[in-house]
């Protein structure tokens, strides 16, 4: 199993075993992981069993995580889960924008354009703090939605402006009866296949709570003003922001495009630069 995200986050020279990848000197190894097994928390809306090898990161622990990799500040609550190599990293965020109605056709490339612009309007804020901009490159699958678990998933390629390093943030949202659990998946792009089938191998471990699931809805219930392309875009952002969607587009395009794209990526272009500073390995599978 290669360990190169675990030895990017420990910023070392060289591969570790798996029982020396939370090491007891790095700031990041010594946030309050809760490790597997166990049962995560999240946001009192979900829950999700977390094995041997994973561990869980509460919403202050990832506060801090964020902070510790130049990962802008969300307005929501986010929770963490990967495994104890790193070689993946997941992030779980409920978005309380109500029950969001499944009929909408998804047209591929106008979202990869709405993509690429907010992302620009991003870099603006990126630069203000001198941290790296990011391209987006494209498509690494297109979104997708399963109408058998309610889930609508996809996965977007970006690459650092100037180091040209690339990263994979693949997305999932899990639709419940009053809003979408919002998850992204950071990876490498030569390890996500591997890193995908991995997170989804823990996914029958999620459940909405009770009374919190798609197929609970009752009439009476909010509808979301948004449908799935916003999932994907950053409308629900601004719906989420409570300012009015057009007015919250005018006024934090940047800020809400940071935290459906860029807040995430982050993690992975900052995890790339730190691997990119020495040489990498491999371990034999």
């Amino acid at each position: 199993m290669r360990y190169r995200l675990a030895a990017a986050l420990a910023a070392m020279a060289l591969l570790v075993p798996l029982t020396a990848a939370f090491a007891q000197d790095d700031p990041i190894d010594n946030l309050p992981w809760q490790h597997g097994p166990t049962t995560g928390e999240i946001a009192g809306r979900a829950t999700i069993q977390v094995p041997e090898g994973y561990a869980f990161l509460d919403a202050e622990g990832t506060r801090a995580l964020d902070e510790l990799l130049e990962n802008p500040a969300t307005d929501a609550d986010q929770y963490t889960v990967a495994p104890n190599d790193l070689e993946w990293i997941a992030f779980f965020a409920f978005n309380a924008v109500g029950y969001v109605q499944d009929d909408e056709d998804l047209d591929a490339a106008a979202l990869l354009a709405s993509v690429r612009e907010g992302t620009e309007h991003s870099n603006i804020e990126r630069r203000r703090r001198g941290w790296d901009t990011l391209r987006v490159v494209g498509w690494s699958f297109e979104p997708k939605y399963d109408e058998q678990i309610n889930a609508l998933e996809w996965a977007i390629l970006a690459e650092s402006e100037s180091s040209k390093t690339q990263v994979v943030n693949y997305n999932t949202r899990l639709l419940g009866r009053r809003g979408a659990m919002e998850v992204t998946v950071v990876a490498e792009p030569e390890s996500l296949a591997g890193s995908i089938a991995d997170f989804k191998r823990l996914m029958p471990g999620y459940g909405f709570a009770s009374g919190e699931t798609y197929a609970e809805f009752r009439p009476g219930d909010h509808v979301a003003e948004i449908g799935l392309a916003a999932l994907i875009t950053g409308g629900a952002a601004a719906v989420a922001s409570k300012k009015g969607f057009f007015a919250a587009i005018a006024v934090a395009l940047a800020k809400f495009w940071k935290l459906v794209l860029v807040g995430i990526v982050a993690v992975g272009v900052a995890l790339r630069k730190l691997f990119g500073k020495r040489a990498g390995g491999h371990r034999q599978r």
